[in-house]
């Protein structure tokens, strides 16, 4: 049995919740979020609690019946607070600015990365510090994974891009020979 499809979601009254066939739609103010389930798990909406049922006993139905309530729960919660990843940049002339819904970043290339920021997500620089924001936990990841595979921390003097509470660890450099 799954334990996380067990617990039902409860989404508050800011939320408004539709379902349509197999599509749960998530709705606050002009935000609006699918979750199409593809007929892998029944649901039911009583009130402001939107409950998951397995189909069947098999293993497959008992994992989409935990996924579909776990990503369900993602889409209530950024909507409700939202999703935030800090990078933080080390390295002497490294920077990085926001300009409209580009993310320039200097990073020690002969040439700047311009990085196009998808709909939805927000990024602010403040000194060495990028800040993501979106509604869409899966997108502030995937952006954050992006932007740090540009220039990874390399593990003798830390330079490069890294999340902010990512411990790098050192390595000792080469030592002369007496």
């Amino acid at each position: 049995m799954s334990r996380i499809g067990k617990n039902p979601v409860d989404f508050g009254s800011d939320i408004q919740v539709t379902t349509n066939g197999n599509v749960i739609t998530f709705t606050k103010g002009k935000t609006s979020v699918d979750l199409d389930t593809k007929g892998n798990v029944e649901f039911s909406v009583e009130g402001t609690t939107l409950t998951f049922k397995n189909l069947s006993d098999s293993r497959e139905h008992r994992a989409f019946w935990g996924t579909y309530r776990a990503l369900s729960q993602n889409i209530v919660t950024g909507l409700t607070t939202g999703y935030e990843k800090k990078l933080e940049i080390n390295g002497v002339g490294y920077r990085a600015a926001v300009k409209g819904k580009t993310l320039n970043l200097q990073l020690g290339f002969s040439h700047d990365i311009d990085y196009p920021l998808p709909e939805g997500l927000e990024a602010s620089v403040e000194k060495n510090v990028i800040t993501l924001k979106s509604h869409d936990k899966q997108l502030v990841g995937q952006v954050a994974a992006e932007i740090r595979s540009f220039r990874p921390p390399e593990p003798y003097k830390g330079k490069g891009v890294k999340y902010l509470d990512e411990h790098i660890v050192r390595k000792a450099g080469k030592t002369a020979k007496k």
